[in-house]
């Protein structure tokens, strides 16, 4: 008796309340100031954000936000069928024929909830939902309070008469947490089971469907639920097969593996914050070239010590960055290490700045004969002997096979000219940063001393393929290009690009058929550093320029790996697929440039040269070194020279060597007219002595002092 009334009175509790609430769901119901379906998808944002290329292509994807992992949007029709029916079943499976609110269920957990005191929640996936979206309807503790469940419901119905039910399932599928940090159907198929939402079957969509109602619960209360769905929905799977799965996917940790790793440096420099999506400067499919070739080319050269490089590519006009590679990827001894912006010892790369600035200050031409013979230079650190790489000396060659052919020696005597501090100051203009004054790199600084990017140095290098105009690189497409300044004159600029590209004059070192020759118009530049740490190649063509550094991050040497062995096949590789389809143009020479016909070194016949106006000869003559004006290369200003008391006073000589090939210039050494060569050997006396150059019109020319120590 007391049991039949007691359920009486339950049933007449419950009604009475479902009647509440609808009264008040209805009566009240209004401006519920609701977003649309398309304001939820637009603010969507994902955990990942995309690099693309200039075309709009995906090149990299990177994580930016890790507070949760939330992948791609995912359009209803791009879900397995058997996981949305899965998931209906599991939270909502009167979804398509209710409002907002399941009065059956409403009901029946009420019921339950009163008669066993328990929890149990009626929600449907609508007021799941409008949960997930309004944030006023988090619980306060561990429920939801009782006003906190009434606005959910009025909520839910209001959202049901505004959107579809299919929006209203494709947004609760996108939103919904189903374990860990996986936030959304994209990320839960491929981070539990590496599947696109569509390739989920219906084992697996039971196991997804079992994780959202309490996502981090232990694998065996999740294995309990799935193995109930499946009964539920009488899918026939056996409860051994499903346990087996469950735990299989759910005891090892998730992985997602990025759609795209092609640009990790450069996705890291702009996927900053909460930019979203960027379009980058980068192609796509020159950066996968490039990167491919550099990892084929290292992987040749593991026997000679090269575990590491990086190249990039630029657009000569716009500064555009077309290809951008910092290591070799997965093979490189530090992935996170970026070759490009690294600082490292220069070596030869810096030569083709310093004989523009030579050309510029019109102190030679490319007839200009230098001296390719061992020098010791005294400085205040001691005496600095410069060597050929190879230790190898030409005697007297001019300025273009100097260049060309990368020699060290005469290099050195142009720096000499110019000065150091000179030198400094237009590398400085060519973007290279955090430089010191020319005093303390000395006269090494003609060799690459100083250490400097590849990135700098492809941008200097593209400096000279646009006449001597420097602008800054650009990463973000469509970036309008920064301010432009003139380095070095147009005449200047184009007699180094004609050395450069001149396979004739490079052959003394390199010979004629190497890496650095293409069946196209370049001009290249190769460079190795001190006991061969780095190896570089860099050039251009009329529509880019192109930088590879090979070595070791960690600094070892590398073994008997020289610039046309190393970092040039590399560059050739890439110069030839840019111009796979269309040719490179020699460039024009400018204004300010004449050819005139000279004799040459070897006195075996003329030959045709370039010259700035100016600097021509005035006549057929073998070098036009006369132009420049000529300068004591030894002894130095200030110089302190000891005699040795131990060798006899004949025996000891010093020799004065200068500049410049001006038959009647003259060494005079304290008003006494020593001679006239190139070459002096004098015998040094004790006290202060003036050395100086007189041309025949007794005019000075140059002159240094120094002191000669009788002790």
């Amino acid at each position: 008796m007391f049991r039949r009334i007691r359920i009486v009175l339950i049933t007449f509790l419950t009604m009475f309340l479902m009647l509440s609430v609808a009264c008040y769901v209805f009566i009240f119901y209004g401006n519920l100031n609701l977003p649309e379906y398309n304001q939820i998808v637009e603010s969507y944002k994902k955990s990942e954000a995309v690099l693309k290329d200039r075309y709009g292509r995906p090149i990299h994807t990177l994580r930016v936000d890790y507070l949760s992992r939330r992948l791609e949007w995912t359009e209803l029709k791009d879900i397995s069928p058997s996981l949305i029916k899965a998931v209906i079943y599991s939270e909502d499976k009167r979804f398509y024929t209710h409002r907002g609110i399941d009065m059956i269920a409403f009901m029946g957990a009420s019921l339950e909830n009163i008669i066993s005191g328990g929890r149990r929640g009626a929600s449907t996936i609508t007021m799941q939902l409008v949960s997930k979206i309004d944030q006023t309807l988090k619980p306060r503790i561990k429920k939801r309070s009782f006003s906190q469940k009434i606005n959910q419901m009025r909520k839910a119905i209001a959202i049901e008469k505004r959107w579809t039910k299919d929006q209203i399932l494709e947004a609760y599928l996108n939103l919904v947490s189903f374990r860990g940090e996986l936030q959304g159907i994209e990320a839960a198929s491929r981070g539990i089971f590496m599947k696109v939402p569509w390739g989920i079957d219906l084992e697996e969509s039971l196991i997804l469907a079992s994780l959202i109602r309490s996502p981090n619960a232990e694998v065996k209360d999740i294995t309990r639920r799935v193995i109930a769905l499946n009964k539920k929905m009488n899918a026939g799977i056996s409860a051994e097969r499903l346990a087996n799965k469950t735990s299989e996917a759910l005891s090892k940790p998730y992985r997602i593996a990025n759609d795209v790793v092609m640009a990790p440096h450069i996705a890291r420099y702009l996927l900053k914050g909460d930019v979203g999506d960027v379009r980058c400067s980068l192609d796509r499919d020159i950066q996968g070239f490039v990167l491919g070739v550099l990892r084929e080319h290292i992987l040749r050269l593991r026997h000679q010590n090269v575990t590491d490089g990086a190249a990039i590519v630029v657009d000569n006009r716009t500064g555009d960055i077309l290809a951008y590679v910092g290591n070799t990827g997965a093979e490189s001894t530090a992935f996170y290490v970026d070759g490009v912006r690294a600082k490292r010892q220069a070596g030869s790369t810096l030569k083709p700045f310093l004989y523009s600035l030579a050309f510029d200050m019109m102190l030679i031409t490319p007839v200009s004969e230098l001296l390719d013979e061992p020098i010791n230079i005294t400085t205040e650190s001691g005496v600095y002997r410069p060597e050929n790489y190879d230790r190898d000396y030409k005697g007297y060659v001019t300025a273009r096979v100097a260049l060309a052919s990368s020699l060290n020696i005469p290099a050195v005597r142009v720096l000499m000219l110019t000065g150091e501090d000179m030198f400094v100051e237009k590398l400085n203009e060519l973007g290279f940063e955090d430089l010191k004054d020319g005093e303390f790199y000395g006269y090494a600084l003609a060799l690459g001393t100083l250490d400097v990017s590849l990135y700098e140095l492809v941008n200097a290098f593209r400096t000279l393929a646009n006449g001597g105009v420097f602008g800054e690189l650009n990463l973000i497409y469509g970036n309008k290009n920064k301010p432009k300044r003139r380095v070095f004159s147009r005449q200047a600029t184009y007699l180094v690009s004609h050395i450069l590209s001149d396979r004739t004059a490079r052959s003394i070192t390199f010979h004629m058929e190497n890496p650095l020759a293409t069946r196209f118009w370049s001009a290249v530049k190769t460079g190795t550093s001190k006991d061969m740490r780095d190896n570089w190649c860099i050039g251009y063509t009329d529509r880019h320029t192109v930088g590879v550094w090979v070595g070791n991050f960690s600094g070892e040497s590398m073994w008997n790996v020289s610039g046309v062995t190393g970092a040039a096949p590399i560059w050739n590789d890439i110069v030839r697929y840019l111009h796979r389809n269309v040719t490179s143009k020699p460039q024009e020479p400018p204004d300010g440039i004449i050819k005139v016909q000279v004799d040459n070194i070897n006195r075996d016949g003329l030959i045709s040269e370039w010259f700035i106006k100016g600097t021509e000869p005035f006549r057929e003559i073998r070098t036009i070194a006369e132009v420049a004006i000529p300068k004591i290369i030894y002894p130095c200003n200030d110089m302190v020279i000891a005699i040795d008391p131990d060798i006899p006073a004949d025996n000891q000589k010093v020799f004065f060597e200068r500049t410049g090939a001006g038959k009647d210039i003259k060494w005079v050494i304290n008003d006494e007219v020593l001679g006239y060569n190139k070459r002096f050997m004098w015998t040094p006396e004790g006290g202060k002595h003036k050395l100086r150059l007189v041309n025949q019109n007794n005019e000075i020319l140059h002159e240094v002092s120094f002191i000669v120590s009788p002790q």
